[in-house]
């Protein structure tokens, strides 16, 4: 790969030139503020994967003074041959200069060779400060880009299309906040545009970028499937001398496990969360969603919650079949396939018929209080035993998953996560049911995965994004 290109993001104060650096870098740890003057220095922020830099964009200040940048340009150049040699010699002689640190701080990395980035407000109205500081950014003679993101709610974008014309090789409209993946990488091969010596790396950037965001969905995948694992299995256990038995009621020792159970429960998935965010190289996210309840109009064993979810009672029953029928294939391998398939049918069909009916039950965890023997007193509470517990916390670690993987890191706005309200995991393939059901019954039972069944649960949970991506994509 040859060098990495460097790009400076320039432009008037407070218009979103942190924000679009935030978004191309992947870093939400830059400051984006409402008022002007946040930047004063230029910083380079390097776009690295597995070690390598793609691209290094630098953010700067805003231009304060450039018609009076301008008239100096101008009083000081002979010819248009010049002009490079000029600007160099105002950053030169002013950079100790009070009045125009600003300006000298984003001419700076230009002149050592830097591609422009261009960016401006289009809710506002184009103005002759933007035609000076474009005017300034010309004379440089390096290779621009404008990007047109609007901030408020007017819109000037057809007036700024044509004015950015004139003076940039590349204008485009770029909703930092916003832009979907596909407008990065499009974003990218017009950069490569710009230079010929920038098109390579460029593309390989973008080769980078979508192999990182596959390989990313991957791993989220093995991290859902992996505290789907230790929550569908987790059991409580509290073990009692006789003196702590004495003094411990029944009551009160199945209200501390429970309470422990419950507590356990929340906090695992937060630790996913928190995985999933920082897989995706966002550390500051600041998110709102009803916690695992079980009293409220949020608890998880209701049907409210398991109907908000994308559970339908018809989901459980086909998923109860097909794990079923797995179960009653071993009937048919113990007669030698004399059943002709009646094991697995009838396995299919009670696996079924539970399901349909247990999905009215919503059974609890397994408390378990034992006798005091030999001076110890043991009691469990778990692991669940309702495959509802996973299908509800897997339709909620999938959505948060959809807004990380989607959210940009210019976002700063409060994650709100809320029910699905929809079905969507119906249109999962029987193959991807059948998985997740047999690997929930495990857990449950507290048998542990061999590799081939993660493999498959995680295969299946990979699948579960897919479809939830693309009802997300199609919904009205």
């Amino acid at each position: 790969m040859t060098q990495a290109p460097t790009f400076a993001v320039v432009g008037h104060p407070n218009k979103g030139k942190s924000s679009v650096v935030a978004t191309l870098s992947q870093n939400d740890a830059i400051a984006i503020a409402l008022e002007p003057g946040t930047t004063r220095k230029r910083q380079a922020y390097p776009l690295t994967v597995d070690g390598r830099t793609l691209y290094t964009l630098v953010d700067t200040p805003g231009f304060q003074r450039p018609r009076r940048v301008l008239q100096w340009l101008e009083a000081h150049s002979v010819s248009a041959s010049d002009h490079v040699d000029t600007v160099s010699a105002f950053v030169t002689q002013h950079r100790d200069d009070g009045r125009f640190t600003d300006e000298c701080e984003l001419l700076a990395p230009l002149l050592d060779g830097a591609g422009i980035i261009y960016v401006v407000d289009g809710s506002v109205p184009y103005s002759a400060e933007h035609e000076a500081e474009m005017t300034i950014l010309r004379w440089t003679g390096r290779p621009s880009l404008a990007l047109i993101n609007s901030i408020g709610a007017d819109d000037y974008s057809d007036t700024w299309q044509t004015a950015l014309g004139q003076f940039f090789q590349v204008v485009r409209r770029f909703d930092a906040v916003r832009a979907p993946f596909e407008q990065h990488l499009s974003l990218l091969r017009a950069f490569g545009q710009l230079e010929p010596d920038w098109e390579a790396p460029l593309e390989q950037a973008t080769q980078y970028l979508s192999g990182q965001r596959q390989q990313r969905r991957r791993q989220a995948a093995s991290l859902v499937a992996r505290a789907l694992d230790d929550m569908m299995s987790f059991q409580e256990k509290r073990t009692l001398t006789a003196g702590q038995a004495a003094e411990t009621s029944d009551g009160s020792l199945a209200d501390q496990l429970r309470q422990r159970w419950y507590r356990h429960q929340r906090q695992r998935e937060q630790t996913l969360r928190v995985e999933i965010e920082h897989l995706y190289q966002h550390q500051r996210i600041r998110r709102q969603e009803a916690e695992l309840e079980w009293h409220s109009e949020h608890d998880l064993f209701s049907e409210d919650s398991r109907r908000a979810w994308a559970v339908s009672k018809r989901y459980l029953a086909t998923a109860g079949f097909g794990a079923g029928a797995v179960s009653g294939a071993g009937i048919d391998a113990l007669t030698l396939g004399s059943s002709l398939g009646t094991g697995a049918l009838v396995g299919g069909l009670i696996g079924a018929a539970g399901s349909y009916l247990y999905g009215d039950r919503l059974a609890l965890p397994a408390l378990n209080i034992g006798v005091l023997r030999d001076g110890l007193k043991t009691a469990t509470f778990g692991p669940v035993q309702d495959s509802q517990f996973g299908y509800v916390v897997l339709g909620r670690a999938i959505d948060h998953w959809w807004h990380i993987s989607h959210r940009n890191h210019a976002g700063r706005d409060l994650l709100e996560l809320e029910p699905a309200d929809h079905h969507w995991l119906e249109s999962l393939d029987k193959g991807s049911r059948k998985d997740i059901q047999q690997a929930f019954d495990k857990c449950r039972k507290r048998r542990p995965l061999d590799l081939r069944q993660r493999e498959k649960f995680t295969d299946a949970i990979e699948q579960c994004m897919a479809v939830y991506d693309d009802w997300r994509l199609n919904r009205t």
